[in-house]
């Protein structure tokens, strides 16, 4: 089916009360790894991609392999633009034909971030693209950018940070970090209060690094989706290593990259099965 604009996804994701991974992707075969195995799961997930990947390839050829593939399927997926740091990635993405976009504002102080926040909501509304936005900072990296900021949301901020902004989904920081070299320690508690005051669903970055059961309890607080990247990078990363190690002079680049995309594939399919384990619209396709 084509790309399904984010607004209907989330309709969709919260209708069946699943919760959605969005999985960043950086180029061709993990793109591919990402979206098959959406298709095996049967349920809907979100592909994203940060400006810091989309270096490799520019927007307009993510969104074009994203948009040709999605075309075979039978199972929604929306395209996401994550950590868009200025107004101008966000215009680049949803020009391309990207399907939801995040605005990252979270560096700036509250009064800056609303109004950095409202910019990309007022230039997405034409578009009728969802933005998501963030409130309080993330410890940890994310690809070269290493934030050592750790603050976590403010539930009695959040209502009206998202009734300003128009947002439509909200990133909160309650313990989560970002990359592989900081251990996470979530706060329910606090995830539970700013649930229970936030207009909209609401999103947790830095999935990577979460228990299989703390994961799983997400969709109880209104989490609609969890950004995965380090675990899926690390996945073909260590799959293309291995075949260094294996054989010096390997010159078989297909077979090389065969591998590594199915190493994706499987870690992505294991993820939504474990955030999902007990959804009976999951599909158990080995």
């Amino acid at each position: 089916m084509p790309l399904v604009n984010g607004k209907i996804l989330l309709d969709r994701i919260q209708h069946k009360r699943v919760l959605a991974g969005a999985f960043n992707t950086t180029n061709l075969e993990t793109t591919l790894s990402i979206l098959n195995a959406i298709e095996r799961s049967g349920l809907p997930n979100f592909i994203q991609i940060a400006p810091t990947n989309a270096q490799l390839s520019g927007y307009d050829y993510i969104y074009e392999m994203v948009k040709r593939h999605a075309a075979k399927m039978d199972v929604p997926v929306s395209l996401h633009l994550d950590h868009g740091k200025s107004l101008d990635d966000v215009k680049q993405a949803v020009r391309a034909g990207f399907t939801s976009v995040m605005i990252d504002g979270a560096a700036f102080s509250y009064e800056e971030n609303i109004a950095f926040t409202q910019e990309a909501v007022d230039f997405c509304k034409s578009f009728g693209i969802p933005v998501e936005a963030e409130l309080g900072a993330i410890l940890g990296k994310e690809d070269d950018h290493v934030s050592e900021a750790d603050c976590k949301t403010e539930p009695e901020k959040v209502r009206a940070f998202v009734e300003q902004t128009g947002c439509d989904m909200l990133a909160v920081s309650v313990g989560n970090v970002h990359g592989l070299e900081d251990k996470p320690r979530i706060d329910i508690p606090l995830l539970q209060r700013i649930a229970e005051v936030s207009p909209v669903p609401l999103v947790i970055h830095g999935g990577s690094g979460i228990d299989e059961a703390t994961l799983r309890s997400f969709v109880n607080y209104r989490v609609v989706k969890v950004n995965i990247a380090s675990d899926l990078r690390k996945a073909f990363i260590t799959s293309v290593g291995q075949a260094w190690e294996n054989n010096r002079n390997e010159a078989n680049l297909a077979r090389v990259m065969n591998n590594a995309k199915r190493a994706v594939e499987d870690d992505v399919y294991s993820k939504i099965l474990m955030m999902n384990k007990d959804h009976h619209h999951l599909r158990q396709v080995s």
